[in-house]
């Protein structure tokens, strides 16, 4: 007798291109979940993919010229192209451009880019899929993961569009930012990077409510929050790497500087100053307590001494004077930060400082900017080799192939270095044993303006 088989049916692939900041990885890593919880299989190359997701970024006009370049060159490579994200709120500027993508959803639409993927590259799953449940999709290594705890923000700074974008403050339940975070580590997470539009300001809009988590009441608040993440074990009674982004300097963010000094919370701060001048941060729409923030420093360094403070500022803000730079300036000599981006101004469609007087030449935009990082580079230096000599714990990012002296190298990140945006450590012949994800106490043999150099202790 014969046996008629039916052919197991190939699963839809879908590729992704995601642009912009670690908020956005985060909804493209959900989007992804979503889809292979579908049946969808994750496409790596455009050949591969029967249709590809373009998470985009709206924030900056050269952002948008890159999700712009980043659609065409998907439409270019596979033709198929559905785009979501910041700039998916521009829909005609897209179509315009391109007028062949399929479908345009706005930021963290999750149900419309799933649906859109649906009609277009319709699920081929039938009665042989694997009912297996399947992890969480991630797009960083395994050894770290971002924690979205809101979305939107509720400030209207001049040079910003993102609550138009992004809409205005929406916390996540502290339970459900808490089980994500609890899974996390289960599955490998040595390092969570809290990330928001404005970390310090989470449940302001809950009215920090409760909820009931391991049998006691928790508030929506940061410092609830980071108390908790502290408790989490990735192994030996041992915290992960609990890292806080986007902080604005609100009174309460004093409360976790005690939480560093335990070794509870990484000692960490990512914080926008954006500028120092009071009469540009009125410009921006930003608080102007530029002094207040220096004895406060103070005071965190008193209690934390191993505290690092990364920030980012605004060079060529319409009406900024060669005064206010000054200030500017000599404010970054006496507040040391350990980490520092700087930015040339941008207009941004719709943003109020495009209606701004005094706009800043771009020569004088461009001066500026190569002033303020040559103050950064010479107090990073320095800070940088005050840790020569000394040991201190190091996450590793990467391990190398042994060279042709059997010597292998590897990658990694002090407490002082967030990925992607700060420094590294480099190191020279390392346990054949190492692994990614591996935290080790490393001792610095050397240094330079921006990343250490040492060897396993």
């Amino acid at each position: 007798m014969s046996t008629i088989t039916t052919p197991i049916p190939d699963q839809k692939k879908v590729g992704m291109v995601s642009l912009g900041c670690p908020k956005a990885l985060v909804d493209s890593e959900r989007i992804l979940t979503r889809l292979r919880a579908d049946g969808y299989a994750m496409s790596p190359d455009y050949a591969g993919a029967d249709v590809v997701l373009v998470n985009t970024c709206g924030f900056l006009d050269s952002a948008k010229e890159e999700s712009l370049q980043a659609i065409g060159e998907a439409i270019a490579e596979n033709g198929r192209v559905i785009v979501t994200g910041c700039m998916g709120e521009e829909a005609d500027a897209i179509r315009a451009a391109h007028p062949s993508v399929l479908a345009v959803t706005g930021a963290h639409q999750y149900e419309a880019v799933v649906e859109a993927v649906h009609e277009h590259a319709p699920p081929s799953q039938g009665p042989f899929i694997d009912l297996i449940p399947q992890p969480d999709v991630k797009l960083t290594p395994r050894h770290y993961s971002y924690l979205k705890i809101s979305e939107g923000c509720n400030h209207s700074c001049a040079f910003c569009i993102i609550p138009d974008l992004r809409g205005k403050l929406a916390s996540r339940r502290i339970d459900a930012v808490l089980r994500e975070a609890e899974k996390l580590v289960a599955a490998g997470t040595k390092e969570l990077l809290v990330i928001s539009q404005d970390t310090s300001a989470y449940g302001v809009d809950t009215r920090h409510e409760s909820r009931s988590w391991k049998g006691r009441d928790v508030r929506a608040h940061m410092t609830d929050l980071a108390r908790e993440l502290g408790q989490l074990d990735i192994g030996g009674g041992v915290p992960p790497w609990v890292r806080l982004h986007y902080v604005y300097p609100y009174p309460h963010v004093d409360a976790v500087i005690p939480l560093m000094a335990d070794g509870l919370l990484t000692p960490y701060l990512d914080i926008p100053f954006q500028h120092a001048s009071p009469k540009v941060l009125r410009a921006m729409k930003r608080p102007a307590n530029e002094a207040k923030v220096l004895e406060r420093l103070k005071g965190w360094r008193a209690i934390c001494p191993e505290i690092a403070i990364r920030s980012s500022f605004v060079v060529g803000f319409p009406g900024e004077t060669e005064e206010d730079f000054r200030y500017l300036l000599d404010w970054l000599e006496e507040a040391q930060l350990d980490r520092v981006g700087a930015f040339r101004f941008e207009p941004v469609e719709g943003a109020q400082a495009n209606a701004l007087p005094d706009p800043v030449p771009e020569e004088i935009k461009e001066e500026r900017y190569t002033r303020i990082m040559e103050v950064t580079e010479r107090i990073s230096a320095a800070k940088l080799a005050a840790k020569v000599g000394r040991t201190i714990p190091v996450i590793i990012d990467e391990v190398g192939e042994p060279d042709e002296d059997g010597d292998i190298g590897a990658t990694g990140r002090s407490q002082a270095d967030a990925p992607e945006i700060d420094g590294a450590v480099y190191l020279r012949n390392v346990p054949k044993e190492l692994a990614s994800g591996d935290i080790v106490t490393v001792s610095i043999e050397d240094s330079d303006a921006h990343d250490l150099f040492g060897v396993v202790a």
